[in-house]
């Protein structure tokens, strides 16, 4: 059922539901999650069950730091570094994941066994409004993956959760998410800042705030064996539709070899791209993709959806360009073209 995320009943339904051991689906800043308590291992099982995930595939661990501490952050981990405490003063409440250290007596399950731990604070005010409530129960965090099955693509609004999951999920309707993909994911259990995943933070952004130099995986191999982190499979994020990208000049002489040879009634190939394109063909289903990344990035899943909903089978996108802020929307299309 979908229930309206500024009502304080809401608020309070979804609280105890979680208490309960339930789940329930939350807005967030950056996408739809499926919530559970992070602190009961049986309740973060539904999720993968939900979800058809692997149990060893980590999950991030939603916290209520906003009134100027840290109680979520140091009841799931130890030992945060004062780099990783400098992050959390500087982006937290936002869309930030620091991967810390984790306290071996909680969050196994939602670390998917490992000794780290996935962690943020959200800055969407209904989930704010939810984990506060939680907080006042007794629930200290809570595991909230992607709302969708499994290495589909993301959802963004309550509509998306919706039709993956059914009436039966309690969804927390909070509008349309305004970042629109999922957090920066910066490991903090090394002796520098690692990015694992771009997001709509840029890694110069945290190198500015923490004053280190941000690390790649590969820069940091020597360092130690990077965790397991959310939303680093290299396929992810994929519509049902294959997904290929192409710069601007092969997306156009793809078009003119192949679209107007299309003689079906209803779209086969969808484009999404900055540049504007022609095609003779009727069956072709363009969108203009925005000039900047961070309206790109509110809209991409939305528009991957739209796509499948469509019934096309292929979708050809330019490629984004090759710039720090657009390093996130790079990321998810990378990877759903991976996954066909």
């Amino acid at each position: 059922m979908v229930l309206d995320g500024a009502a304080a009943a809401s608020i309070s339904d979804c609280a105890a539901a979680l208490q309960a051991g339930e789940l329930v689906a939350i807005p967030t800043e950056t996408v739809y999650g499926l919530a559970a308590d992070a602190g009961n291992d049986r309740a973060v099982a539904r999720i993968f069950a939900a979800k058809g995930r692997p149990s060893d595939h980590p999950l991030i661990v939603h916290v209520d730091d906003t009134d100027g501490g840290t109680p979520g952050m140091d009841f799931f981990s130890t030992g945060v570094p004062p780099y990783g405490r400098a992050l959390a003063r500087r982006f937290w409440p936002g869309p930030l994941t620091l991967i810390l250290s984790r306290r071996p007596e909680v969050g196994r399950a939602a670390a998917g066994g490992q000794d780290s731990i996935g962690v943020r604070c959200p800055a969407h005010p209904v989930a704010q409004a939810l984990l506060h409530a939680c907080r006042t129960l007794g629930v200290m965090g809570l595991a909230a993956p992607s709302a969708n099955q499994f290495g589909r693509v993301s959802p963004t609004t309550a509509a998306h959760v919706q039709g993956e999951f059914g009436d039966a999920l309690r969804i927390l309707d909070g509008g349309a998410c305004g970042v629109g993909i999922e957090s920066t994911i910066i490991d903090c259990t090394r002796r520098a800042p690692v990015l694992l995943r771009p997001g709509a933070i840029t890694a110069a952004q945290v190198q500015a705030a923490c004053g280190l130099a941000v690390l790649s995986p590969e820069q940091a191999q020597e360092l130690s064996a990077a965790p397991r982190a959310s939303g680093t499979l290299e396929a992810h994020y994929a519509p049902r539709a294959r997904v290929r990208l192409m710069d601007a000049r092969a997306l156009q002489t793809a078009l003119d070899v192949l679209g107007g040879e299309i003689r079906q009634s209803g779209p086969v190939i969808a484009t999404y791209a900055r540049t504007v394109l022609r095609s003779p063909s009727s069956a072709v289903l363009r969108r203009r993709m925005p000039d900047d990344a961070a309206s790109t990035a509110q809209q991409l899943f939305a528009v991957l959806r739209e796509f499948d909903d469509q019934g096309v089978r292929l979708i050809w996108v330019e490629t984004p360009p090759d710039t720090p802020d657009w390093a996130g929307v790079r990321d998810r299309l990378q990877r759903a073209s991976a996954a066909q």
